[in-house]
């Protein structure tokens, strides 16, 4: 149990900013929790090495959900090329997983 499950990464450039995003994902069910944390990130933009202060989106969703995921992030996201990567949740506990579930299912 749990391959169809994931977690997706995604950085945005403030809190508000990652605020707005958890929100729309968790109220249209393309997500079941999102959670919020500060970084720094240091990247390579358009040939400069760059920094920022930022915010780690961690996103607990049904990987089929994906697209109408990435798609919503697309929609509010200020960056040109956000960062949405999935990383596949290999085992988990079963309640977890099933909360997940229960949580991205469109009635």
């Amino acid at each position: 149990m749990g391959t169809d499950y994931a977690v997706v990464l995604v950085t945005a450039s403030s809190r508000l900013e990652a605020e707005k995003i958890a929100q729309a994902l968790v109220e249209k069910k393309l997500a079941a929790c999102v959670s919020l944390m500060p970084i720094h990130s240091i990247y390579t933009w358009k040939s400069e090495v760059c920094q920022a202060d930022e915010w780690q989106l961690i996103i607990k969703t049904d990987i089929r959900q994906f697209e109408q995921l990435e798609t919503q992030i697309k929609q509010l996201h200020s960056y040109e090329v956000p960062e949405i990567i999935a990383l596949p949740i290999i085992k988990g506990s079963a309640d977890y997983l099933n909360w997940i579930s229960e949580q991205t299912q469109n009635d």
